[in-house]
């Protein structure tokens, strides 16, 4: 296994070199549509294109699935079936933060073993920290182990809820709010920021109503490893080969329950 902090110094790298120096100095033609509304910009290619060469020269052997990647060819996902240890990467998550000058993006990276996350981490390049996990390891921001807080009421719970429960409408994070079972949603618009805010206790829980690899396997696997509850909303352990499914995330088991319950009121 590839040691967790030259991992991170990879990612620190290409964000240095590659992410930082394109924030708010796009030209109109560096950035463009996937499809209508999934933005894309020169910050995204270039950084996975960086991330994929340098963790494949340090970790000989492994191949390399990320979001830019899928885009152009969705075949690519068909790498998280094979023997091979696989990177999965976000190079910009929060990219229309990102394009439009706004705060809030980090670039997520996951490597993935036979259909398991074993290590994880999460970059936020504006404020240069970084949290990762190795799986049965913990969860670490620096050299501070993070564990998430338990027992909170949920009436006193923080978080964020992207998406809707079902194809009628009900936006989860208008359910919670109205219903009154939260204290109030945080969305950043950037997933992977989220997931700092939460494994760093400065927010408590996440809905999201996709569940694509690059979004989410680094996350999940930090938030367990920080003693959260972690997992499909159905119940079903979370796998990165199904991207369509609800995740929920809470701090422990009663506060999963309880919002499990409230979005499905």
């Amino acid at each position: 296994m590839i040691d967790s902090s030259l991992v991170a110094a990879l990612i620190r790298r290409t964000a240095e070199a590659v992410i930082l120096p394109r924030f708010r100095a796009l030209a109109p033609d560096q950035i463009r549509e996937k499809k209508p509304g999934d933005l894309v910009t020169i910050a995204d290619t270039e950084a996975e294109a960086m991330l994929a060469r340098l963790l494949t020269e340090a970790d000989p052997g492994t191949v390399v699935c990320g979001e830019e990647g899928v885009a152009r060819d969705r075949a690519t996902l068909d790498l998280l079936d094979r023997a091979a240890p696989v990177w999965v990467l976000d190079p910009v998550d929060g990219t229309a933060n990102f394009a439009h000058g706004r705060v809030g993006f980090a670039v997520i990276v996951a490597r993935v073993e036979n259909g398991v996350t074993t290590a994880g981490w999460i970059h936020d390049p504006l404020e240069n920290v970084t949290v990762h996990a190795v799986r049965g390891g913990g969860a670490w921001c620096g050299d501070r182990r993070l564990e998430v807080r338990h027992g909170l009421p949920l009436a006193a719970l923080t978080g964020s809820a992207y998406g809707r429960l079902d194809a009628r409408g009900g936006d989860a994070g208008r359910r919670l709010t109205a219903s009154g079972t939260v204290a109030g949603i945080r969305n950043t618009g950037c997933g992977g920021l989220d997931y700092i805010l939460m494994a760093r206790g400065e927010t408590h829980f996440k809905f999201s109503s996709a569940s694509l690899p690059w979004d989410h396997a680094a996350g999940i696997l930090i938030m367990r490893e920080a003693g959260a509850a972690a997992r499909f909303l159905d119940g079903d352990p979370y796998d990165v080969h199904l991207h369509d499914r609800h995740i929920l995330i809470a701090p422990d088991e009663a506060a999963w329950e309880g919002l499990r319950t409230a979005l499905a009121a």
